[in-house]
């Protein structure tokens, strides 16, 4: 087997590490990352600037690509310069804070796997779902046995699945489930504040908002100590409403 990695937190994060260290006990792996962090970029790619690649080096060898760009970029530029054969997997992570519910619109880490999706390779974002909790080896454990999973599944084109782990021990761990995109969401706020020069800059800031999620939602598979798996795709097409109206044509007024 053969996986492509990447994330957005950067190369040089705990995350990649941890999960690289298990991937590569079953497959050949090759990172592609980006060089800095790369948090809630979405599916952001560079057109007005230079794509560079550096070669890293991490624990005194060779770790992988470094791209000075976002995670869809690192996705594209592996497939069309670095990698030699198609991968079978594309894996993302391990994100350092959660991806629920609305959160996903906003991931660098899922919008890498989606680009994945997009170029046909089964692919999967897997998160730690804390900001504080540092202790990945549980997340990179799962992520090793959703790999080899996922390259037995039989699973059709526009699909991808975000990974969410509570952050517990293995053994505080409840098992893990297939869920639905939760409907938590955060109000946005931003705090005016002024610089020792004078000037006036803005920081986002803001809450969580909890919203009722029915039972099968990702972030109640959180809360109740599971890990939660859901199957996403990138045709936003809201089909319901479309097949209410395909067959009418529709006429305007100027």
């Amino acid at each position: 087997m053969k996986i492509l990695l990447t994330n957005d937190d950067g190369i040089y994060s705990k995350g990649i590490y941890a999960l690289y260290e298990k991937l590569t006990e079953i497959a050949e792996v090759v990172v592609v990352a980006p060089i800095t962090e790369q948090s809630a970029v979405g599916h952001a790619i560079t057109i007005s600037d230079p794509l560079r690649i550096y070669e890293v080096t991490r624990k005194n060898k060779f770790f992988g690509y470094g791209v000075k760009g976002t995670p869809a970029d690192c996705v594209k530029l592996a497939f069309d310069d670095i990698l030699t054969t198609k991968p079978d997997l594309v894996v993302s992570g391990i994100n350092h804070g959660a991806n629920l519910s609305s959160n996903v619109i906003y991931s660098g880490t899922i919008s890498a796997a989606t680009e994945g999706a997009m170029m046909g390779v089964k692919s999967f974002a897997i998160s730690l779902a804390s900001v504080e909790y540092s202790d990945f080896s549980v997340a990179a454990q799962f992520g090793k046995f959703f790999a080899k999973y996922l390259h037995e599944l039989d699973v059709g084109e526009n699909l991808l699945f975000n990974i969410n782990v509570p952050p517990l021990k293995r053994e505080e761990i409840k098992g893990w489930k297939f869920t639905v995109q939760g409907r938590t969401k955060y109000l946005d706020t931003f705090e005016k504040r002024v610089d020792p020069r004078g000037n006036t800059y803005y920081w986002l800031t803001g809450e969580k908002i909890e919203v009722e999620s029915v039972d099968e939602s990702d972030d109640k598979a959180i809360n109740n100590g599971y890990i939660s798996v859901t199957p996403l795709k990138y045709d936003m097409t809201n089909y319901n409403f479309f097949n209410k109206v395909k067959m009418e044509v529709q006429e305007w007024e100027e």
